[in-house]
């Protein structure tokens, strides 16, 4: 079961500084360009602790995580975080636009969730679920982070299946007034509403409590607390099934059934091939697909509307070089050793057909060059991929549609992951906007 609680949650004080110098975009989409801008924007700026700047002289005495510590301990005492007086969970609104290259755009949508503590689950309890793979590197960063703070910056982003009734419950409990309402960088306005009743929250709970959870993002953060989990549980002297600070993270939970979920394609720039022949890569890719070629001077829009109308009928891809482009459709291959032990669910993934199909069967780019990005990197804007294309830094891009979102359902609950890149769910979820600190 689902079990989650309402936390006093440390939050930045606004008279002491605007929130908008201070919140940040997940640590893991942060570039250096916008990590310098973040430590230009304030010297309370978030990014100091989930991504600060590693120095010449650092040590075991002094580095990224010690001064990360030493700043939330300094903010905390000199009042530019203060805690909330009661135990409360936080409805959180974000209004966007669609990126430039989905048709429609200048529509605005709204996803609404609510932040709480979920409880830390192995995945073998069959409460949590993963739709992808994590890496070590990653992990570790972000244990020797949680180490040093003993703290929770930002939320895991959990998907549920609610038919609307949490959302509904807390519609009508939210004040008219927001406590927070921050816009960033991307134009998504974010507000956040306090609740603190107990009774709502206690109907919240209750609701929740036979959820199943998908992981939308935050795989690698998860994995850290859990981690983390067991050392404090290894350490403490506490009876079995005390319930401990650490044995819950901060989550943001969205109701799949909702409107407003929207996940992204994420397309892949081949570069760095010793050979590359469009007229080989034709002849060799129609063992694998039909192929109908296309303009080869298409542009973001068009391209986009091609695949989104082939892909009604199943798996479509746009494969696109300097001179030439095709459509991808109807696939070979399904059933066959090339995909190994993956199952049909996986291999009808355009983004699985992708990777098995062509990075690997007609271009020959190994599973470990691909996860090192050695030959294969990615990009979300559809007009991107085609400008690096026109421009030559790469030599093929390949443009995909999204995953769907009852794909990553139906995978997440098989117990089966996606390749890497998969799944972009849009907007973030800010950091910063609530803290859980474990003490």
């Amino acid at each position: 079961m689902a079990l989650i609680s309402p936390f006093q949650a440390w939050r930045y004080a606004p008279e002491r500084v605007p929130l908008q110098q201070v919140v940040t975009q997940p640590y893991d989409k942060i570039t250096p360009a916008m990590q310098e801008r973040y430590y230009q924007a304030s010297p309370y700026n978030l990014v100091r602790i989930i991504l600060g700047k590693r120095l010449p002289g650092d040590g075991e005495a002094e580095n990224v995580y010690t001064r990360a510590a030493t700043f939330f301990q300094n903010w905390r005492q000199t009042g530019v975080l203060r805690q909330d007086p009661e135990p409360s969970i936080y409805r959180y609104s974000q209004t966007f636009r669609l990126p430039g290259s989905v048709p429609g755009s200048q529509a605005r949508a709204e996803r609404r969730g609510f932040i709480a503590l979920g409880r830390i689950e192995e995945y073998s309890a069959g409460v949590v679920f993963r739709h992808e793979q994590t890496l070590a590197k990653p992990k570790a960063d972000r244990l020797d982070l949680l180490r040093a703070n003993r703290a929770h910056f930002g939320q895991i982003f959990m998907l549920y299946s609610g038919a609307g009734k949490v959302d509904a419950l807390l519609d009508s409990a939210a004040a008219p007034d927001f406590d927070i309402e921050v816009t960033d960088e991307y134009d998504v306005v974010h507000r956040v509403w306090k609740i603190s009743d107990a009774s709502v929250i206690a109907s919240v709970q209750q609701h929740m409590r036979d959820r199943k959870l998908i992981i939308a993002d935050g795989h690698h953060r998860y994995e850290t607390a859990l981690t983390y989990r067991n050392e404090r549980r290894a350490d403490a002297d506490t009876g079995a099934g005390v319930p401990a600070p650490y044995d819950s993270v901060m989550m943001t939970f969205v109701d799949m059934d909702r409107p407003g979920l929207v996940i992204l394609p994420t397309h892949r720039l081949v570069f760095g091939l010793p050979s590359f022949s469009a007229a080989q890569f034709q002849a060799e890719t129609r063992e694998f697909f039909n192929l109908e070629e296309v303009d080869a001077g298409i542009d973001a829009a068009r391209a986009t509307a091609i695949l989104q109308q082939a892909g009604h009928a199943g798996t479509a891809l746009l494969a696109v070089t300097a001179e030439r482009a095709f459509l991808l459709h109807s696939p070979k291959a399904i059933g066959t050793r090339l995909f190994g032990k993956l199952s049909l669910r996986q291999q009808a993934l355009d983004v699985v057909q992708l990777h098995k199909c062509l990075l690997e069967g007609v271009l020959k780019i190994s599973e470990e060059a691909i996860r090192n990005q050695e030959n294969v990197s990615y990009c979300r804007e559809a007009a991107e991929a085609l400008a690096q294309v026109q421009s030559g830094k790469v030599q093929v891009a390949f443009l995909i549609n999204p995953v769907r979102m009852e794909q990553v359902r139906d995978i997440a609950f098989a117990d089966e992951v996606l390749p890497q890149k998969s799944t972009d769910f849009y907007p973030k979820l800010l950091s910063g906007l609530t803290i859980y600190a474990l003490e």
